[in-house]
C-alpha cells in the first residue's frame, strides 16, 4: 500500500510537466496549432481511456453502480458549476497568435492571462484527485498509468497557460516558475484530499472514483476537446483522439492497469 510521501512524489512529478510547456514560447513562431490540436486530441484519447479503465471500471469492482454513476455524475456537475463561475476560454492558443502585436491592451491581455490561467489550473485539480483515489484504493499500477497520462497532457495545458501569461511582459522563467505551479499545487492538492479521504474511509472508494472520473470526463468533453477543434484543424485532433483511446484499449487487452 503506497504511502503520503509516494503520492506527493508521483504526483510532484506529474503536476511539473506544466512547466515543460512553457519552454516551446521561446520558439513559437516555428510552431503549429496543428501540432498543439492534435496533441490536445491524443492526450483528450488517452485520459478518456484512463477514465473508463482506471477509474470506473475498479470502481464498479469494489462497490455499486448506483454509488459509481452517483460519483460521476456529482463530479461532472460539479466541475460545470466552477466552469460557471470562472468560465473557460476554448481558444486556448489565442495569445499563440497575437504574441509582439504592440497594439495589444495591456489591461485586456492581463485579464485574459487571469481568465485562461485560472481555468486551467483549476482544471489540474480533479487529476490530482484521480491519481490520490488510486493511490488509497491500492491500485498503485492504475494510479502511476494515470500520472504518467496526466503528466504527458500536462505539457500542452502549460503551453496554454505560459502564452498568454508571457503576453503580459513577465520574463520568460517567472513564466516558467508561474506554468510549473499551476500544475504543482492544485494537483498535489487535489491528490492528497482524495488518498486521504478514501484512506480515512475505504468504503468511500467507488464514488470518489466515479466523482474523479466525471469530474476528468467534463474536463475532456467541455474543454479538451473543444479546444483542440477551434483552428482548423478538428480532423487532425480527432484522429490523435482515436489513437489515444485505441492506446488504452491496447494496454488494457495486454496489460490491464
Amino acid at each position: 500500500m503506497a504511502d503520503i510521501w509516494t503520492v506527493l512524489f508521483v504526483t510532484l512529478l506529474a503536476g511539473a510537466a506544466t512547466g515543460l510547456g512553457a519552454i516551446p514560447i521561446l520558439a513559437r513562431d516555428r510552431i503549429t496549432h496543428r501540432t498543439y490540436d492534435a496533441a490536445l486530441g491524443l492526450a483528450a484519447g488517452i485520459m478518456l481511456g484512463a477514465t473508463i479503465f482506471g477509474l470506473i471500471i475498479p470502481g464498479l469492482e469494489e462497490g455499486s453502480l448506483t454509488s459509481v454513476l452517483g460519483g460521476v455524475f456529482l463530479g461532472g456537475f460539479v466541475l460545470l458549476g466552477f466552469n460557471r463561475v470562472l468560465p473557460h476560454v476554448h481558444a486556448r492558443y489565442r495569445g499563440f497568435e497575437s504574441h509582439g502585436d504592440a497594439t495589444s491592451e495591456p489591461d485586456t491581455t492581463i485579464r485574459r492571462a487571469l481568465l485562461i490561467g485560472g481555468a486551467i489550473t483549476l482544471h489540474n485539480g480533479p487529476e490530482g484527485l484521480a491519481i490520490g483515489v488510486a493511490f488509497a484504493a491500492g491500485l498503485e499500477e492504475v494510479a502511476l498509468f494515470l500520472a504518467l497520462v496526466i503528466g504527458l497532457q500536462n505539457i500542452p495545458d502549460g503551453f496554454a497557460f505560459a502564452v498568454p501569461v508571457s503576453d503580459t511582459g513577465l520574463r520568460p522563467r517567472a513564466v516558467f516558475v508561474a506554468t510549473t505551479l499551476s500544475g504543482v499545487g492544485p494537483q498535489v492538492g487535489a491528490a492528497v484530499f482524495g488518498f486521504g479521504l478514501v484512506r480515512i474511509a475505504s468504503e468511500i472508494f467507488p464514488l470518489a472514483a466515479g466523482f474523479a472520473a466525471g469530474a476528468m470526463l467534463a474536463v475532456i468533453f467541455r474543454e479538451m476537446i473543444p479546444a483542440s477543434h477551434g483552428h482548423g484543424h478538428a480532423d487532425a485532433a480527432t484522429a490523435a483522439f482515436l489513437v489515444g483511446v485505441s492506446i488504452l484499449v491496447l494496454v488494457e487487452a495486454v496489460a490491464p492497469i
